[in-house]
């Protein structure tokens, strides 16, 4: 990509990162801003229904996510998204509509917004990895993360399924590995990058949520890391407050952006990881960064 000229996109945020991962936003806006992205938020934007819409009623669902698509088509650009459970929903909604004449004209006498299927929604780590390219972002690192050993955490929302998102491979993913690695990180082959943290569970099957993330840890631990690394708010809010053990025993947990904020050198970075439920400063302080 020339460095010279911006890539524009129509931002959804989506609830998330309105609230619980405030400090996912931020890092977005942030590093977006960083590396040229032009991030238009889309006006008026509404849940996508993703987690309860979607489990209760497709039709409710469908609409839901179109809204935000036929506002996003009117600024005329694709969507970037950062949660991956608003990516699937999104996803799956332009892929139907585009399919299906009479969902688009259900979703004109709902709304009142035309919608013709002629944008693409894509998530943020494949703006990153695959138009912005792993080469310029390495020319923008001033602050290498040596020696911080990671474990990439996909979850299993990210590149599944892959006749919806086609990003990367659905089972051995590398584009979250190969960026951590472009910033310098030591990053650790596993086997977990893909397991479900049991998000989803968190409220109904609090001891099963706890368990599914506990061996999650202990893999990651296993592998060497010090550190996992998401691209999902639920997947990361789930891995901080389902770990067991003391304080000072619980893994940390990043957001991908904050660790490519660190290593730009952006100043706010600080700020980001005292929203965390596990502190990560112990650990960076330790090493220099």
């Amino acid at each position: 990509m020339n460095q010279q000229t911006a890539v524009k996109y129509a931002y959804y945020p989506g609830c998330s990162l309105e609230a619980t991962a405030r400090e996912y936003d931020l890092s977005v806006r942030a590093v977006c801003e960083h590396l040229g992205i032009e991030l238009a938020e889309i006006p008026d934007w509404n849940c996508c229904g993703a987690s309860s819409g979607h489990s209760t009623d497709r039709r409710l669902a469908g609409n839901l996510a179109g809204r935000n698509l036929a506002l996003a088509e009117g600024m005329g650009m694709d969507i970037a998204v950062a949660c991956p459970a608003c990516y699937i929903r999104l996803r799956k909604a332009q892929n139907e509509m585009k399919q299906d004449e009479k969902q688009r004209d259900e979703l004109t006498n709902l709304t009142g917004l035309s919608y013709n299927a002629q944008y693409n929604t894509r998530h943020l780590l494949d703006i990153i990895c695959n138009e912005i390219g792993l080469e310029s972002l390495k020319d923008k690192v001033v602050k290498p993360l040596h020696g911080l050993k990671l474990a990439a955490y996909y979850g299993c929302y990210l590149v599944r399924p892959p006749e919806i998102v086609a990003f990367d491979d659905p089972e051995n993913p590398q584009c979250l590995d190969a960026l951590l690695d472009t910033l310098g990180a030591e990053v650790r082959d596993w086997s977990g990058k893909v397991d479900c943290c049991g998000g989803s569970l968190s409220l109904s099957k609090r001891e099963m949520a706890r368990r599914m993330v506990g061996e999650l840890v202990e893999m990651a631990r296993r592998a060497g890391a010090e550190a996992m690394v998401a691209a999902c708010p639920l997947c990361h809010a789930n891995l901080e407050m389902r770990q067991g053990g003391a304080n000072g025993n619980k893994m940390p947990v990043f957001y991908f952006t904050e660790l490519i904020g660190l290593a730009l050198g952006i100043a706010e970075a600080g700020s980001w990881f005292k929203k965390h439920l596990i502190s990560p400063s112990g650990l960076l302080a330790s090493l220099g960064l």
